[in-house]
């Protein structure tokens, strides 16, 4: 089981209230940034582009718990930024332990042996560890030589320790769907307890903007890495968001479902863009022009979006939102293989033969040449 029954309990029933209080909007996972400082510098991520004097900042941990309480979400993942660089780590998240919320400390595990000793393993706490594929692929992707090697010892001690471990990948263009599946069957053979995966997002300060994905290429690169899925496989993620990804449900963006708090507010929209702060949670719920967002807005910025911050809460509020929803849910934790023969075939043929799709876009009247 990719996470343990209480914490499904505990989201399960949190849902299951605000639909019982008629709320349409309201908090999943708080995405809390203590800082944005990192030790790896990724050609496609948008938040480490701030000037050195903000670099240099680190939020408190009573401001931490602060958010935390006034948002109220039962899940609170920790991206940065890296988060092990911030002095006061394990006491943010020892005080939001103690509070029983579901951390998920999102780190690219460079440093996590050395501060392995700081944390106590707990269901409540989970090292989600940013891995970009296998071993070529991730280090291409952070852009460091041995990061792949330095971040699996890392989940490997954690988990001979007794820490829960996930993982946290990000896919671009380009992708190879083989190798992506090759990649599943290392983690799951190096313990993780399960996988997230997503989208990238097309930030505008990103070094790299030629490699992220549009939706229909979006869905077709998930739907060859996700079609015909292996029992062992294990992802910490909705399973109606993974269908999403697939092409195989369509859901509206909620933004709210995962909202940002970071050293200058509370973020408006979401994780992904920035279009100003507000002072308070009250106030980011209320003044955001939430009709503003979405696909379905014509917003640009949105335009090609399809990441698990904007697009899972919806799947959650899907499930919890009928009988349908439910059944969807079920049938998919039952059932999603999605055996797909033709799938399997292009996977042989287009990837692990990249060189037959050169020779026929060179023939003629259908016999190549």
């Amino acid at each position: 089981m990719p996470v343990p029954v209480s914490q499904m309990w505990t989201v399960a029933t949190y849902v299951l209230k605000q639909k019982l209080m008629g709320r349409k909007r309201y908090p999943l996972t708080l995405m809390l940034e203590p800082l944005f400082r990192c030790n790896l510098a990724c050609a496609g991520c948008g938040k480490i582009q701030y000037p050195a004097h903000i670099l240099k900042q680190n939020m408190s941990p009573e401001a931490c718990f602060k958010a935390a309480e006034e948002c109220g979400a039962p899940t609170i993942a920790i991206p940065g930024g890296e988060p092990l660089l911030h002095p006061q780590i394990h006491e943010i998240v020892e005080g939001l332990v103690a509070r029983k919320k579901y951390v998920y400390m999102c780190t690219n595990a460079l440093l996590l042996k050395e501060k392995l000793h700081l944390f106590t393993p707990s269901k409540y706490l989970s090292f989600s560890v940013h891995m970009d594929g296998e071993r070529e692929h991730h280090d291409f992707a952070v852009c460091k030589e041995g990061g792949y090697d330095t971040a699996l010892e890392g989940i490997r001690e954690a988990v001979a320790k007794g820490f829960r471990v996930t993982t946290n990948t990000t896919l671009f263009d380009g992708a190879d769907p083989n190798s992506v599946r090759n990649f599943f069957d290392d983690m799951m053979d190096a313990g993780v307890e399960g996988m997230m995966l997503s989208p990238g997002y097309s930030y505008d300060k990103a070094p790299d903007q030629t490699h992220f994905l549009g939706r229909e290429r979006t869905r077709t690169l998930f739907n060859s890495i996700l079609s015909n899925r292996k029992s062992k496989w294990r992802f910490n993620m909705s399973p109606l968001f993974l269908e999403f990804l697939m092409g195989k449900q369509h859901f509206k963006c909620t933004p709210w479902g995962m909202p940002t708090y970071n050293i200058f507010g509370w973020q408006k929209p979401c994780y992904l863009l920035q279009d100003g702060y507000a002072d308070t949670f009250k106030e980011l719920m209320a003044d955001t022009a939430w009709d503003k967002y979405g696909t379905e807005s014509g917003n640009p910025k949105c335009a090609n979006c399809m990441v698990h911050s904007g697009y899972e809460a919806s799947a959650v509020d899907h499930t919890f939102g009928s009988l349908k929803g439910l059944w969807n849910t079920a049938a998919a934790m039952l059932f999603g293989k999605y055996q797909d023969k033709a799938v399997l075939a292009a996977l042989d043929k287009h990837f692990k033969h990249p060189e037959l799709v050169q020779i026929e876009a060179k023939s003629k009247d259908g016999v190549p040449v």
